[in-house]
């Protein structure tokens, strides 16, 4: 059986080798023939401080196609080696990576050739900020997940904490009412699949929907019925402002994208670092995902399985609705209906692409958030690109990412399975 294993294994890694070379080779030939080939005369011009900065950086100038046939040429170079030798995970993750990376400058150098600057200091901060919900989102998956249950209803969760956090603050003129109405809002979805996935043993995939589908046929029907009607008194909070931290905010570049945003941005980044040590290294995380791999083992050794489950699912809900809380009252300044626009499952995905661990999740979620800014940006540079196939760039990358980048990432064994005790 060993030997039969092992002969199947050989030609399937093999074929995902020629596989991945394929792709790597593909995306040098775009930067060569199609960014290098059509590039503007000129050079591209990447600003490097944003307007009014007090620390004054020079704008990086570069030849836009001269740029990107280098940049084609290390992504075919990469592609030889992937063909050719056999490399860990970690340098096949790295070398996915490089390939990436060459591309967007090379996209990027085409868009620009010739125009006006492009500020890189504000895509990236643009980027960052805008990734806030598919972090906390995935965040929240990832609590879920490692216990043992799905969480589909992310987006029910972002979308029920978004209505909440815009009509309790309207209501109260309270921002930080409105924050904490967001996070309970989100709670209670996560309430609702806790008790009927883990008490009822619903299908967690197809309850995850139905929450969707409720969440947002509820918000969307309230919207019509009492926010369009009482627009000032139930709909018109204000937002955060932004909070600058002394020192590290006067930083050049990463100063203005890390250390000078609204509130959410530091909640997120305590989030990731409770949730990252929480589960690797805290007796409370090693017993989550002993419930999430083998929780009949986790019984046998005293661990209360279903207390573990509730308590996760509820804790994901509330941090997912601390993200729709942002999508109203941190970044709009008011409710729209749908106004999630599918992040719920963006956020799913970004879990799924960073193989179910917090900081794979967090760097998935800012790929992905990364993507939804430079289809602004690019809008904005008229690119001869049609508007339609610019809004679809986020979803295409989840696709793509998703189906074609996560390989052999396993989910927790017990995920979705209920547990029935004995």
């Amino acid at each position: 059986m060993t030997s039969l294993a092992a002969a199947v294994r050989a030609p399937v890694q093999a074929n995902r080798r020629i596989l991945a070379a394929s792709v790597f080779a593909l995306g040098g030939l775009i930067d060569i023939l199609v960014f290098g080939h059509f590039a503007g005369h000129g050079q591209a011009t990447f600003a490097l401080a944003l307007p009014g900065a007090s620390a004054h950086v020079p704008s990086l100038r570069v030849p836009a196609a001269g740029t990107a046939y280098a940049l084609g040429a290390v992504s075919l170079a990469i592609a030889v080696a992937r063909a050719a030798l056999d490399l860990g995970r970690r340098v096949k993750q790295s070398m996915i990576a490089a390939v990436l990376l060459c591309f967007l400058i090379a996209l990027l150098c085409w868009a620009d050739a010739g125009k006006i600057p492009l500020n890189l200091v504000n895509l990236l901060q643009n980027t960052v900020v805008g990734s806030i919900p598919l972090i906390l989102g995935a965040l929240a998956g990832c609590l879920c997940e490692r216990s043992g249950v799905i969480n589909i209803a992310i987006e029910g969760q972002l979308l029920l904490g978004a209505f909440a956090a815009a009509v309790v603050g309207s209501a109260f003129g309270v921002l930080w009412i409105g924050l904490i109405s967001g996070s309970l809002a989100g709670g209670l979805v996560g309430v609702l699949l806790a008790v009927f996935a883990i008490r009822y043993l619903v299908d967690q995939i197809i309850l995850g929907v139905v929450l969707n589908l409720l969440v947002s046929g509820l918000t969307g029907y309230l919207y019509d019925r009492a926010l369009t009607t009482h627009q000032n008194t139930l709909n018109s909070p204000q937002t955060f402002s932004a909070i600058k931290i002394p020192l590290l905010g006067d930083i050049p570049v990463i100063g203005p994208v890390f250390f000078d945003s609204t509130i959410f941005l530091y909640i997120t980044y305590v989030m990731i670092i409770l949730v990252q040590v929480g589960l690797f290294s805290t007796r409370w995380g090693l017993r989550v995902r002993a419930v999430g791999e083998h929780p009949t083992a986790a019984d046998a050794v005293g661990i209360r399985v279903l207390a573990t489950r509730y308590r996760n699912v509820i804790l994901g809900g509330l941090l997912a609705g601390i993200g729709g809380a942002w999508l109203s009252i941190g970044s709009v300044g008011a409710f729209g209906k749908d106004m999630s626009s599918g992040m719920g499952y963006i956020a799913l995905a970004a879990l799924i692409f960073g193989r179910w661990r917090p900081l794979g999740a967090v760097a998935a979620a800012l790929l992905f958030g990364f993507t939804g800014t430079l289809q602004s940006i690019l809008s904005t540079l008229n690119v001869p690109i049609p508007s339609n196939i610019l809004l679809m760039t986020p979803y295409i990358v989840t696709i793509v990412a998703v189906a074609g980048l996560v390989g052999r990432g396993r989910p927790p064994r017990a995920d979705g399975k209920p547990y029935i005790k004995s």
